[in-house]
């Protein structure tokens, strides 16, 4: 074997012994930074599950609460119709507080005589429940929420794609030192370093965890 070639493989030796080393250590830094996007992901989804079981249990409260308001406005009304205004004033001094608004501009709206007016004080923009506005705030945070685990899926699952394509990079370094052929062994390791390379520059525009929280 002439000088050259010796100096050749010689080359291609450390160029696929630092390819080696460097696909290893990548591989690690790709399998830890899986691993801390998957602890995010489940972090995420639990906070997403809290938050849409406070947004039920809001809702809830609201239906409940709309469902007094309807029993007492119907009360009232009976009332209203057999000219009952001990009865009527009975009930409109229980009528919740955030029911009140919205019943007194239904009757400032002259609903009995004008046919134009709303059907009931439930179709006033003045009623309105904290318990709802809690409901779709809670909602709207949830599906935010939602997607953070979405994204964070994403990322764990494009480290674990390095770690199969670092993998693919280390496969062909180490198949380079097996061959007797220098062109196979110069081909396989020019292989090798594309991949690590294009897989490496890839790799460095995601985001990076080093802890869960």
């Amino acid at each position: 074997m002439t000088e050259v070639a010796t100096s050749g493989r010689r080359r291609v030796e450390i160029a696929s012994t630092i390819l080696l080393a460097i696909a290893a250590v990548a591989i690690a830094w790709s399998s830890y930074q899986a691993t801390r996007w998957n602890g995010e992901q489940a972090k995420a989804a639990s906070r997403t599950n809290a938050i849409r079981i406070e947004a039920a249990r809001a809702a809830s409260l609201a239906e409940a609460q709309t469902q007094v308001d309807v029993a007492t406005y119907i009360q009232w009304v009976d009332a209203y119709l057999d000219s009952d205004t001990e009865v009527q004033d009975f009930y409109v001094e229980r009528f919740r507080d955030e029911f009140k608004p919205a019943f007194d501009a239904w009757i400032a709206e002259e609903p009995f005589t004008d046919t134009d007016a709303p059907p009931t004080p439930f179709a006033m923009p003045e009623y309105r429940l904290e318990a709802t506005a809690e409901a779709e705030q809670l909602d709207a945070d949830a599906a935010v929420s939602a997607a953070t685990v979405t994204r964070n899926i994403q990322r764990g699952a494009n480290y674990v794609l390095g770690v199969v394509l670092f993998s693919v990079a280390l496969f062909f370094a180490g198949i380079s030192t097996k061959l007797e052929s220098d062109r196979l062994r110069a081909v396989m390791l020019a292989v090798g370093w594309i991949v690590f390379i294009s897989t490496a520059v890839w790799i460095a525009t995601f985001p990076i965890r080093f802890s869960v929280g």
